[in-house]
């Protein structure tokens, strides 16, 4: 039996991701995967106590998860699936391992409902920006993305936006609620702060 080669899934994802994402997917970005998720899907697997195997497993569709932005925003996921199950095999994976992947990428669809300890990982790691310092940054990235894809936001629709989505979420990992929960919270706030200022006369 062949051995997976994570650092051959790494290498193909984000040469795809840096050729082939448009431009102005200022969010959903190679940068997204490379140093957002992977890092927090590292931390959050350490601090779940993930085993090696799955690690493994982990790892690749942190990298994949996003891979199907290259074809089309809506049902990307789908398309991530269909990318990994054409290119996984030729890395040494197993079907077997292959549709545990393709589950944890499907689990990155909104609404989330991620049905194992792995599926939740990659949901908060992909995630993980809501309850960090980095949060504003990232907002206004995707702010920009969605203005470049034909869908300007004014100030106060984007906080009421932003207001609802962060309401709606919530982490699934205990590491995750520690880890990120206070500055999740302090965001609001922010978020709440901001709104109050938008509607003062």
């Amino acid at each position: 039996m062949s051995t997976p080669d994570l650092e051959a899934a790494r290498r193909y994802s984000l040469a795809k991701l840096g050729s082939e994402l448009p431009q102005h997917y200022f969010y959903h970005s190679v940068a997204h995967t490379r140093d957002e998720v992977v890092p927090a899907a590292e931390e959050l697997a350490a601090e779940e106590g993930v085993s090696d195997d799955e690690y493994l497993l982990l790892m690749t569709a942190a990298y994949f998860h996003d891979i199907g932005y290259v074809e089309q925003i809506d049902g990307h996921e789908a398309i991530g699936v269909r990318i990994a199950s054409q290119v996984l095999p030729t890395l040494g994976y197993a079907r077997s391992q292959i549709e545990v992947i393709e589950g944890l990428i499907l689990a990155t669809r909104l609404p989330h409902a991620p049905g194992s300890r792995l599926e939740m990982i990659l949901v908060d790691a992909d995630l993980d920006h809501l309850g960090r310092k980095s949060f504003w940054r990232r907002s206004d990235d995707l702010r920009r993305e969605l203005a470049a894809l034909g869908s300007p936001l004014s100030d106060r629709s984007w906080f009421e936006r932003q207001l609802g989505f962060m309401n709606d979420h919530h982490y699934f990992t205990p590491s995750a609620n520690r880890l990120r929960l206070d500055r999740k919270n302090r965001n609001v706030s922010l978020i709440r702060r901001f709104l109050r200022r938008c509607e003062a006369p």
